[in-house]
């Protein structure tokens, strides 16, 4: 019997509820309230978010993020500064009980089980993707998704970029660089690394076109049944307590 899990589309949010509700999830899932599940999202406006170890004064250039209406928002799971933008990019998020057959104790083993359904859903769009440790997705050599994850409650959450345009010149406005110089080559040089889906298939992906190959590459990947479902009224009641007494707050945002 195939094992069922519970996909969310949730759509547009900002950056605070986007965080807020994964970790309602997570703690819902710790209390064996709901099954494993795969949650895709966006954002609304478009955000940074920094790894939970980092400085937000010292990564993100706020002015330049106030200037253009976008949010930035510290996440629970480690890693670097990350530009999501509304239109260029899908995120997903596996939130896992830890005892399940495809998590190891190894971060790394992990990463590469989990993202192999990121691996399989850009094959099934003609992207001949590759996971390349640490947390990456590449084609071509170039990265189209970077992943983080997090362990806790006896939850493993992995969630991650799928890139569906990228604008590097952008990104490298709303975080912090040392000036103009080291600025331009950064940009010149995340031309050269980081690719997309539009790019790569030279074409226009629809948003829905990326979540049914994703859904079947979790599927195939894992051996699951993805099944649509419903946010708990636990989950949004917690996601909506956690988003103005955490993730909206500056002692969150700004602790490092």
């Amino acid at each position: 019997m195939t094992e069922k899990w519970r996909l969310l589309d949730t759509g547009l949010h900002n950056a605070f509820y986007n965080m807020a509700l994964d970790e309602a999830i997570a703690l819902a899932r710790s209390r064996s309230l709901v099954p494993n599940t795969l949650r895709f999202f966006r954002w609304d406006p478009s955000a940074v978010s920094i790894g939970y170890f980092q400085s937000m004064e010292e990564e993100v250039d706020i002015q330049a993020c106030k200037q253009r209406d976008i949010d930035y928002v510290r996440r629970r799971t480690g890693g670097g500064a990350v530009y999501h933008d509304r239109d260029g990019e899908l995120t997903y998020s596996l939130l896992i009980g830890r005892d399940h057959r495809l998590i190891s104790d190894d971060f790394q083993e992990t990463y590469g089980t989990l993202c192999s359904g990121l691996t399989s859903g850009l094959k099934r769009l003609g992207i001949p993707a590759e996971f390349k440790p640490i947390n990456d997705i590449i084609v071509a050599g170039k990265k189209i998704s970077g992943n983080a994850q997090t362990r806790s409650m006896n939850v493993v959450h992995q969630h991650g970029t799928i890139l569906r345009e990228v604008d590097p010149t952008l990104m490298f406005t709303l975080l912090k660089v040392p000036n103009e110089k080291i600025r331009d080559k950064l940009i010149r040089s995340a031309e050269e690394r980081v690719t997309s889906t539009n790019r790569y298939l030279r074409r226009e992906v629809a948003f829905e076109e990326l979540k049914e190959a994703f859904i079947t590459g979790f599927e195939d990947a894992f051996n699951i049944e993805l099944v649509p479902g419903e946010i708990l009224e636990f989950e949004e009641k917690l996601s909506a307590q956690l988003k103005v007494e955490k993730y909206a707050t500056r002692g969150w945002n700004f602790k490092r």
